[in-house]
């Protein structure tokens, strides 16, 4: 059967075909949507959960393969940050089943806070990585992947990028096998990371790289796509590979096209083979310079003479996507040909990301915001954390002065409180963030006597990525229900004493809350709760009374909602995105706004 499909689905149904017996992950775009469509075509033999953080993720997965089952742990390239302790050593101590961590990249980086390349960490972890240049070759590598794994006993990577993930294309899937039969764990000192093991498997995993090297010389992911008639070659992987190819059609220079799938480690004895008699590598790779960096000592090493250029040349930039056109402008540089007349560029709109009309968080800041310069009268300052609530970082609310990674919102505002002690810090965060990172941060804040205010936004959901479910739903991938963890059962477990729940849209009973937690000496926790506007619609909306209305603006000047534009000298709403929040209606000082039926 041939099926349109995109490169996460691709990657879902190539592990569901090769008889993956456990999923697991956290959702990340751009990686989000393997566990989405594996739950989708689950018959119920495979065991998918959303867990509450990577780290956790590849842990439940390392301890099925343990077992002999294939595993397959998802999340994106930031998300790695989290699972490297344990990713780290589980390079060392090995698998039974096949084990595949699908990282996924982002060059831009779109969706990210960086645009970190994992082939770096495979190299530094001794693991192999499968780059896809399509989303065909990705869902081949999958099970290329589980069987290399279980071939040489150690976890493998693939690691696609945002383009491929989200790419389209048309793959014949073959009948779905049934899941890997899993003979069971057992008991062995291998098991159990103690130096001495560690040091005797450091030896192990340096003695294998020049076996994979010659393993992937044969590689059907290793090859040349385009014998070229000059002596020149271009080496690319992933998606660039795909850009390179389209490139030389149009710029017809007669390089030789050399692309590699599996680069970590290098395949020595293939690039000797095919770089036989060339003169100059033009290296294309998103990202980080590694496969140019590694032809630099490969060149050393067998004691050859031809130019590199890359990234190290200043030949391509080190930030952003590739595209056809930057590679195609690179080779004819390199060939002294004209560049093509472009077309000049259509100018497109700017549209800034903004919160959603009616979201629930554009309350909640709006609120400590009041709460703080009208009424206090006090400095602040607002940590944030990973999630949509990040927009509130853009005018008019302002109300974002830190972001770093996930949970760290918690902690740094304990350290700015430690740095200023005068000033009242607010940590804002996330539901499913919380679960995910956030509990850590706010112990060590109890543990640690700082005095701050956490302001949780309860939308019930991981709005972000997708409305994927958390701990605090109540419902699992494998369509079951569970008892909902309760935010304020961690939050007096963790030795919370001054802790309120609040409906932010309830506009002055939020306002109090703030206020109250902002004297409280200690750690103050207000659970912002109510639903995401895109799970949850309203019946009616908001509209302006213009008889009312003296024109003021201070709707538009202070809460920035979408719904809101100014209309001749006063202000309107527009009826087809106010959800009815009625937050503007809280603020108006003349009462000239009420709500309407839809």
């Amino acid at each position: 059967m041939k099926k349109l499909l995109m490169g996460n689905e691709a990657a879902a149904l190539a592990a569901l075909n090769a008889g993956v017996n456990l999923i697991c992950g956290y959702p990340g775009t751009p990686s989000s949507e393997v566990i989405e469509t594996a739950a989708k075509y689950n018959d119920g033999s495979t065991y998918i959960e959303w867990s509450v953080n990577e780290k956790a993720a590849l842990e439940i997965a390392a301890g099925a393969a343990y077992a002999g089952a294939r595993t397959m742990v998802t999340m994106k390239q930031v998300g790695l940050n989290a699972a490297a302790d344990p990713a780290m050593c589980l390079s060392y101590i090995g698998v039974k089943g096949g084990m595949v961590i699908y990282v996924a990249d982002d060059p831009g980086p779109i969706s990210s806070q960086t645009e970190q390349d994992t082939r770096r960490f495979g190299g530094y972890s001794k693991m192999t990585v499968f780059d896809p240049s399509t989303p065909e070759e990705l869902y081949r590598m999958i099970g290329s992947a589980f069987a290399l794994s279980e071939q040489i006993g150690k976890p493998v990577i693939v690691r696609p990028t945002t383009r491929i993930c989200h790419a389209c294309a048309s793959i014949e899937l073959p009948e779905r096998l049934p899941p890997h039969p899993i003979d069971g764990f057992r008991k062995s000192s291998d098991w159990v990371i103690f130096p001495g093991l560690s040091r005797r498997r450091h030896t192990e995993l340096e003695a294998l790289q020049p076996k994979l090297s010659e393993l992937f010389s044969s590689s059907e992911y290793n090859t040349v796509t385009c014998r070229g008639t000059t002596d020149t070659a271009i080496i690319a992987s992933g998606v660039s590979h795909s850009y390179a190819l389209e490139a030389e059609e149009t710029a017809g220079t007669g390089v030789t096209l050399i692309k590699l799938g599996c680069a970590v480690p290098l395949p020595d004895a293939f690039l000797l083979h095919e770089l036989a008699g060339i003169r100059r590598v033009i290296v294309a790779e998103e990202l980080d310079p590694v496969i140019e960096d590694a032809l630099y000592a490969f060149r050393s090493k067998y004691g050859l003479s031809f130019d590199i250029l890359g990234k190290r040349t200043q030949t391509f930039p080190f930030a952003g996507e590739y595209s056809v056109e930057l590679i195609e402008a690179v080779l004819r540089s390199c060939f002294s040909i004209p560049p093509r007349e472009a077309m000049p560029p259509i100018p497109m709109p700017v549209r800034p990301p903004v919160l959603c009309a009616g979201c629930p968080h554009r309350a909640s800041f709006y609120a400590v915001k009041y709460a703080m310069e009208k009424k206090a009268k006090r400095e602040a300052t607002y940590s944030g954390d990973i999630g949509c609530y990040t927009l509130g970082n853009a005018a008019p609310l302002n109300m974002v002065d830190t972001c770093l990674c996930m949970g760290a919102g918690i902690t740094i505002a304990q350290g700015l409180y430690h740095a200023q002690p005068d000033v009242v810090h607010f940590a804002f965060i996330g539901d499913s963030t919380f679960f995910h990172s956030g509990i850590t941060g706010l112990i060590n804040a109890v543990y640690n006597r700082a005095s701050i205010v956490v302001i949780i936004l309860d939308n019930s959901t991981t709005a972000m990525t997708g409305h994927q479910p958390h701990p605090g739903t109540g419902k699992t991938m494998m369509h079951t229900q569970t008892p909902p963890i309760s935010l304020e059962a961690i939050v007096k477990a963790s030795g919370v004493t001054f802790m309120e729940v609040v409906n932010p849209l309830d506009f002055q009973t939020m306002v109090d809350a703030c206020l109250r937690a902002s004297v409280y000496p200690g750690v103050s926790v207000i659970i912002a709760r109510s639903p995401c506007i895109a799970l949850v619609k309203s019946d009616k909306h908001c509209t302006v009374d213009s008889s009312k209305c003296i024109g003021c603006e201070r709707c538009l000047r202070e809460i920035g909602c979408p719904a809101l534009a100014k209309d001749q000298t006063k202000v309107g709403i527009d009826p087809n995105t106010c959800t009815g929040c009625g937050l503007c209606r809280e603020i108006c000082p003349k009462e000239a706004i009420r709500y309407e039926s839809k």
